[in-house]
């Protein structure tokens, strides 16, 4: 399947290279070298490759900026590989994160998962699991809690979406890995970690969303 594809990258050896690799698999390529760009052109965009070195922005500021209008799919591929600015970007709602060097049978690989994983879900309007005073709207991806809606990265709304069609049974990690990443081996396990970490804060209901040790995790109290 053609994505077409919008690669914020300054280095312009690395984008020509990287733009030709992914012409080559048939994949169109818009190029862009600053963050101000990506920000106007990520509507045309089915995923976006999205470094963190910037000349005018950071880019874990044109993440944020995009997430608050987009959901369309962003894998943050860059240099900075430190822990911090890992957890920032997944938090922020990056679909993945590579350092460089990466592979090119990686990179195809993750985006492949995240670009299917993206394709709407085939919910029903009006189908909604309510556990206590939390609300689960899967047709409208939206969660209420005690009526406020707490404004969940997709991620975090694919996870409890996982554990809501199934309340009270117990999903193993490998499970919930494989239906939100779409392949459990392409996930990256801390990934998992930090978006069921904010999604617990959001939600703010210590003992729902339990862990199940050694095994996985359940939604609803026993």
């Amino acid at each position: 399947m053609a994505v077409r594809v919008l690669l914020v990258e300054d280095d312009a050896g690395v984008a020509g290279a990287l733009a030709e690799s992914l012409h080559a698999r048939g994949h169109p390529v818009t190029s862009v070298g600053r963050g101000a760009d990506a920000l106007h052109r990520h509507r045309d965009a089915d995923l976006v490759l999205l470094d963190l070195g910037l000349p005018d922005l950071d880019g874990l500021d044109v993440l944020r900026k995009i997430r608050a209008v987009s959901t369309v799919p962003v894998i943050v591929l860059t240099a900075r590989g430190d822990e911090r600015s890992v957890v920032r970007g997944l938090r922020l709602g990056a679909d993945d994160y590579l350092t460089k060097p990466v592979r090119l049978a990686e990179l195809l690989a993750r985006m492949d998962a995240v670009v299917r994983r993206a394709v709407a879900r085939d919910a029903p309007a009006g189908d909604v699991v309510r556990i206590e005073d939390v609300e689960i709207d899967l047709g409208a991806r939206r969660v209420l809690v005690a009526g406020h809606d707490i404004g969940l990265t997709t991620k975090e709304f694919e996870i409890l979406a996982v554990l809501a069609v199934r309340p009270g049974t117990a999903v193993s990690r490998q499970q919930l890995m494989d239906e939100v990443w779409g392949d459990a081996y392409l996930a990256v396990s801390r990934s998992l970690d930090v978006h069921l970490t904010g999604l617990r804060a959001k939600l703010d209901r210590p003992g729902l969303l339990t862990t199940i040790r050694g095994f996985g995790y359940r939604l609803g109290r026993d």
